[in-house]
């Protein structure tokens, strides 16, 4: 056990440990200007400073920055013939300490530090996106699925959530919230939590009625989605597909080799009451391969999506020939708006 551990034990916590570790590097650095200046400039007390920022919490770090302040000061009358240049530096250390106070109030709303909420959000992220469902189904069936954000963040508008409510049975739903990267991240990330506890808790025709529901109760300025759901039968290779103002899910026939579209209706998530969504059925078979996409797979400015669909499709049935593993990815990385958030979902049988 280490020695954070036992201060741990002993009710010291962690933040009071970064605060002691801060102010004596603090000090240190003070003692470094006071015995030798020239060796140890005074501006080396950013150095605790930007640290002190990113792991003190709200309520410690202003505190912190007054500290550094002062010590600021005492390092400024240790300068022997101070310049221009010299105060120049120490104004602009006073005003990294007033932007650093500033960012700590916004911070209190939150009540933890830089590196604890970005942690804890990305974590939070992480453990949505592992709730798919979509590792360990039964033999003779393949599930991939891609998604890239718009500006390459780590956090989109779209994002999938799967689950599997009996060993039989696979849910599956790609929702498409309104805005792009960031602006739509924090939605999509609660939209995700809800839709993935709704998506195993109903039966497959009611999971959209439910959806819009809890979208239409958040009362959101920007309170709506696409959505497409698939429901299958993983013994017999049943399944339903139901849409709410979502792109169509494509089919690939192996008999054939061709993809389909299938013929889904129902409303945008979020802006009516009482919305009913039409329902494709059918069964997958041997080789057949069922296509979950976002509009920004097919949409560009100037160009009809159906357009963008044939494109997609006609790319779809090139990498399938190129072999089912990673197609998703390929896909998302050659097509699509690099300006909108994309996502693909592939399901194959075997």
């Amino acid at each position: 056990m280490n020695w954070t551990q036992s201060l741990a034990r002993r009710g010291v916590s962690m933040q009071s440990q970064y605060l002691v570790a801060l102010v004596a590097l603090g000090l240190g650095i003070i003692a470094g200007v006071i015995v030798d200046p020239m060796a140890v400039p005074f501006t080396s007390l950013m150095v605790p400073l930007l640290l002190g920022s990113i792991l003190l919490g709200p309520k410690r770090l202003p505190f912190f920055v007054l500290f550094v302040t002062i010590l600021v000061f005492v390092a400024l009358s240790q300068q022997e013939n101070p310049t221009a240049r010299v105060y120049g530096a120490g104004v602009i250390q006073l005003l990294m300490g007033l932007i650093v106070l500033l960012t700590s109030v916004r911070r209190s709303r939150l009540g933890v530090g830089g590196a604890a909420g970005e942690s804890m959000f990305v974590d939070l992220r992480e453990r949505i996106s592992r709730q798919t469902g979509l590792d360990h189904l039964p033999p003779g069936w393949h599930a991939e699925s891609a998604l890239e954000s718009a500006g390459g963040t780590a956090f989109a508008g779209d994002f999938l959530v799967a689950t599997r409510p009996t060993p039989q049975r696979l849910e599956i739903a790609l929702v498409d919230v309104s805005g792009k990267g960031e602006d739509a991240g924090v939605r999509a990330l609660l939209l995700a939590g809800a839709f993935g506890g709704l998506l195993g808790a109903m039966p497959a025709a009611e999971f959209l009625p439910a959806a819009n529901d809890y979208l239409l109760r958040q009362d959101w300025d920007e309170g709506f989605a696409t959505a497409i759901h698939l429901s299958v039968d993983l013994r017999t290779g049943g399944y339903e597909v139901r849409s709410a103002g979502h792109p169509p899910a494509a089919l690939r026939t192996a008999g054939t080799g061709r993809w389909t579209a299938l013929p889904t209706e129902g409303p945008i998530l979020g802006l009516m009451r009482e919305a009913s969504f039409s329902c494709s059925t059918g069964v997958l078979r041997r080789d057949d391969a069922l296509l979950l996409y976002t509009d920004g797979m097919v949409e560009l400015p100037r160009r009809d999506i159906d357009l963008g669909i044939d494109r997609m499709l006609g790319e779809a049935e090139q990498m399938m020939r190129r072999g089912v593993v990673g197609s998703a990815q390929r896909l998302v990385d050659n097509l699509g708006s690099p300006s909108d958030d994309r996502a693909v979902l592939l399901l194959t049988r075997s």
